[in-house]
Order: structure tokens, then C-alpha cells, then sequence
């Protein structure tokens, strides 16, 4: 997702985003409970004391109720104290989490999960297949909310609940005994299985959840089911984790606890890494980043997702698709990664990133190519023409809205700089905490706003069909037929050429419509203490301490 046009992405996401999207053929086999890691290194002189890793989360997490939290601050913290149906192991590939095991229809519909015996929450209960029946239908219960709910749209009966033409029984997700979990689809989805260890399909303890409406917000009142378990919660200051003893595989988890800061500044962050006061680092200050990558200091791993801005099609200017398009138009995007981020990111001249192998051959960007460019003239001819359509004589003014911290600073005062010296348009910049932005960009308050997206699973469907009309991560206001159509004929191609081409018609209508600015594909850069080993950073966004040590 990281790599230039004309290399795949790396071997890890690119193995595990192929298998996710292989055929209907192919059924996909639980692994070695072992987790399909790779040889262990040479043991090390152990560290005396309490093995506690330190990480800065870099915010208070949005929510730690699993259909709700839907962002790397929440995600992070879940994957370590809570478990799916299926794990991503080591290799980046799904292995066997809550199942012990699972068996696939003939025609790939129809999956059953076993349940293992010792599956247990954080209190001792067990956990049982009704847990995740209640899960999956309260992820998609319009009660609910979840910005996650679109995910779990190939169940059957999902959606139309979802959208409040169905009812709740008819989500055909149903526990046949304590053990036995079965999932009906509307069609084929061979990423089930991986889509299955993404913390929205992770099971909630249903008397905790009934007896409690705030159950997620206190340490006190969650219950895990993962590897590590929640002791405390200072909100916005810190989150401390210990190893969960009921965790069925407790015996090959080798921390004794995790703290997770919540430091906002990146400069902040890296004198507290220098001054051994954390384990790892979840980014690197754009200030040092040369120095350090010479010294051969840092570690980057590739990672799927993009950073962008998105664009309120109701609110003027943005209202005008040609002048979403100038503005877009008008970012030097290899200056931004070169000079600004400066940890070895890569330009977004589309929305879907590198990582998606492509039946045409290649990589499903590679094929797409740049559908965007940078090109000042032509936007300057761009913003004109979208004012004389719209009858203006003076731009609207315009403010972008970022949320704390400094790296996104730095990206938001790059913007205003490369419109300024492009168009000649002053913007302002206006920043907030994550959770307030997020609440005015869902309630379509904001103009333009600084966004993320990380896939869920192994296939372009996955980026695109977050912007069909009114799905909840669109946030924009912006809406075409035809491209609603594509997305969900994509869905239901059995072809996987012909399903390949038509994401790729919609991927061409989304950024000729322009309703967000992409900026750049993720890589994830880092720092860590030499005697720290096992940290699993997957490109899918998560980061696991499941097999994480420290000598």
C-alpha cells in the first residue's frame, strides 16, 4: 500500500490480502494454535522485574465498546485486551482466536465456528457462541449506531436491520448451542474470516453490556477476553493493562502488563522514548526523522490505509465539485511526504492503496493508476470555473478543521501554505480533540476535516464502500447513483475480473466528484528499545502484544 507505482507492497500484507481475496475454491484452514510466528530469536539475558511495556496511544481512545471504537486510538487497546472468533498471528494471516476451528459450506456461504472450551472472560465466565450472536447483531442494531455496521453487510439480513427494514431475528447469525456459531451470507466473502478478527466483530458480555449503559467507559466495568486484561483508566492521561490469567492462551503471553500513554505531541513523546520511559514509539517527530533514519534508528513497516481530508459537499464552497477538484489539485503531495512527514510515506493520487493484488495484473493501484494530479495552473482555471458556476465573485471562506497533535498540525499548515501559494485563497485552520471531531464531522458541521482510513479486510471493496450514499463513514454529504450501483454490483460479481474493473470504475468516479482530498498512503515509522522483540505491527492497522517480550 506504501510502495512506489511500480512495486507491490510488501510481501506480508500483500501474502495476506491475496489469501483474504482468494477464490471461492480456496477455504480457508485454521493454522497451528501457535500462532504461524516465525522461529523464535536467540533467548537473551531476561530482564529483572515486571515485564511492562510502555506505548503512547497518542489520544484517549473513542470507546472501548468494540462496534463504537472505530479508530487506531480504540483499536490498539482492543486487540490486546479483547479476542475475535479468529487472530491475525504473527504472519499477518488469520489463525484460531475464540474458534478453535470453523468449516465452510460448498457453496461459501454458510460458516460454522467452533467455539474452544477454554474460552473465558477476565471474571471467569465463559465465552459462549450466544456472546458473539449478540455481538454481531448489536453491531448492527440501528441503536447502536456503530460506524462500523456497513462491515457486516454480507450477513444475511444485516443490512436491511441495519437500515430499519428488518428485524433483528432475520440477521442470520445464530448460536446453535454454547459451542456452535453459525453465520449465513447473502453472498460469498472468502475475507470472513480475516474480517472476523477486526475488533467491531469482537463478542461483548451481554449482562454487562444490559445492566450497564457507561460499562465501556471504566476499567471497573470492562471485561476482557483477550490477552491482557484492563486494571485502570485515568482518562486522557493513561491506560494500564495486566496479563489476563483466564486467557486461554495466558501460558505463551510473556508481558506482565502494558501501560498506554496518552501524549498528543510528538516531540513530547520522543524525549520521554530517549528518556527510557517508553518501550516503542507510535510515530517520529518530522524534526529528526532525517538524522535518525541515517543513524539507521528507525524501523518502518509497511501499513494500508490513507490520510485525507474530507469535504462537506453541503457547505459552500465545497458544494461545487470543480472546486473540490482545484483545491485537490493544488497540494504537492511528494513535497508534503519529502519535506513535512518525512517518514517515508507515499503520495495518495487515488483512494485505494497499494496492497490489493489485481486479477488484470500487478497491484490494484498500479492498474488504477494516478487519477488525480498536482497541477497549480490548472487549478487556478479549475477554482474559476467553479465560481462563475456558481455565480460567486468571492470564495467562501474556508476552514480546516484537524485534531491535536503536532504531526497533524505541521500536515494542516502545509495545506494552508500549497492553497494560498496555488490559488491564492487564505484559509483558516481551526483544530479540536479527536472525539469532538469526530462528532461535528458525523454531524456534517465541518467544512473540511482530517480523516483516516484503515481497511478492515483484504479487498478494495473495503475503501470504497464506505462512500455509497448514506453509509456511516461517507461524512460528506455526497452521494452518486451510479457509483452506489458499481459498489454493490461489485459485491455480488461472482467474476473476479469483471468485479476488479467495476471497483475500478468507482474508484474513477469517486475522485472525479472529488468529495475529499487525498493526501498520502500510510507507512508506519518507529523507535523501540533494543531488548524489546515480538511486537506485531499488522498493515491492517493493529498493533499486538500478544507475542511481545522484553530481556
Amino acid at each position: 500500500m506504501k510502495k512506489m507505482a511500480s512495486v507491490l507492497f510488501s510481501s506480508a500484507l500483500a501474502v495476506s490480502m491475496m489469501l483474504a481475496g482468494c477464490t471461492s475454491s480456496s477455504q480457508p484452514q485454521p493454522q497451528d494454535q501457535g500462532t504461524g510466528q516465525p522461529a523464535a530469536e536467540q533467548p537473551k539475558e531476561e530482564q529483572k522485574g515486571p515485564k511492562i511495556f510502555v506505548y503512547n496511544n497518542g489520544d484517549e481512545p473513542t470507546s472501548l465498546d468494540p462496534p463504537i471504537g472505530f479508530d487506531d486510538y480504540s483499536y490498539n487497546i482492543l486487540t490486546n485486551s479483547m479476542e475475535g472468533l479468529t487472530r491475525l498471528g504473527q504472519d499477518h494471516n488469520p489463525i484460531p482466536g475464540m474458534a478453535k476451528d470453523w468449516t465452510i459450506s460448498d457453496d461459501q456461504k454458510t460458516y460454522t465456528f467452533n467455539i474452544r472450551d477454554d474460552a473465558k472472560w477476565s471474571n471467569g465466565d465463559p465465552v459462549t457462541a450466544h456472546d458473539f450472536e449478540y455481538a454481531w447483531k448489536r453491531l448492527v442494531d440501528p441503536a447502536v449506531s456503530s460506524p462500523a455496521a456497513s462491515l457486516a453487510y454480507v450477513i444475511e439480513g444485516a443490512e436491511e436491520f441495519n437500515s430499519g427494514k428488518g428485524k433483528i431475528e432475520d440477521v442470520k447469525v445464530t448460536a446453535k448451542d454454547d459451542k456452535t456459531l453459525v453465520v449465513q451470507l447473502k453472498q460469498p466473502a472468502s475475507w470472513l474470516i480475516q474480517m472476523a478478527a477486526n475488533p467491531a466483530f469482537f463478542p461483548v458480555h451481554k449482562a454487562t453490556v444490559e445492566s450497564n449503559p457507561n460499562w465501556a467507559g471504566e476499567a471497573a466495568t470492562i471485561l476482557s477476553n483477550g490477552p491482557f486484561k484492563i486494571t485502570s483508566w485515568a482518562h486522557d492521561s493513561e491506560l494500564k493493562m495486566e496479563k489476563n490469567e483466564n486467557y486461554w492462551d495466558a501460558a505463551n503471553v510473556k508481558l506482565d502488563g502494558i501501560v498506554w500513554k496518552m501524549v498528543k505531541d510528538a516531540n513530547t513523546e520522543y524525549q520521554m522514548y530517549q528518556n527510557g520511559e517508553l518501550s516503542a514509539t507510535s510515530e517520529v517527530p518530522a524534526d529528526v526523522s532525517e538524522q535518525l533514519f541515517a543513524e539507521g534508528k528507525i524501523k518502518v513497516e509497511d501499513r494500508g490505509g490513507i490520510y485525507y481530508y474530507r469535504y462537506n459537499v453541503n457547505m459552500k464552497p465545497f458544494t461545487n465539485a470543480n472546486i473540490r477538484k482545484a483545491f485537490n489539485m493544488a497540494i504537492d503531495r511528494q513535497k508534503l511526504v519529502d519535506y513535512v512527514t518525512k517518514t517515508h510515506e507515499k503520495p495518495a493520487y487515488g483512494f485505494v492503496s497499494y496492497g490489493y493484488a489485481d486479477p488484470a495484473g500487478g497491484d490494484f493501484r498500479t492498474v488504477g493508476g494516478d487519477l488525480i494530479k498536482f497541477d497549480p495552473a490548472e487549478a487556478k482555471k479549475l477554482l474559476e470555473k467553479g465560481m462563475s458556476e456558481e455565480g460567486w465573485t468571492t470564495l467562501p471562506e474556508v476552514t480546516i478543521t484537524y485534531n491535536d497533535g503536532t504531526s497533524h498540525q505541521r500536515v494542516a499548515q502545509a495545506l494552508q501554505e500549497m492553497i494560498k501559494e496555488n490559488l491564492g485563497v487564505e484559509v483558516k485552520l481551526h483544530n479540536m480533540e479527536w472525539k469532538v471531531l469526530q462528532a461535528d464531522q458525523k454531524a456534517g458541521k465541518l467544512m473540511m476535516s482530517r480523516s483516516s482510513f484503515l481497511p478492515d479486510f483484504g479487498d478494495p471493496i473495503n475503501a470504497l464502500d464506505g462512500y455509497q450514499t448514506g453509509n456511516g463513514m461517507n461524512r460528506t454529504g455526497w452521494s452518486n447513483a451510479q457509483y452506489d450501483k458499481l459498489i454493490k454490483d461489485a459485491y455480488n460479481e461472482p467474476d473476479v475480473a469483471k468485479r476488479f474493473q467495476m471497483m475500478h470504475e468507482a474508484e474513477k468516479i469517486l475522485l472525479d466528484e472529488s468529495p475529499f482530498m487525498p493526501l498520502y498512503f500510510y507507512t508506519k515509522a518507529y523507535l523501540q528499545q533494543d531488548n524489546v522483540t515480538g511486537v506485531v505491527r499488522h498493515p491492517l492497522g493493529y498493533m499486538d502484544l500478544k507475542w511481545a517480550d522484553m530481556n
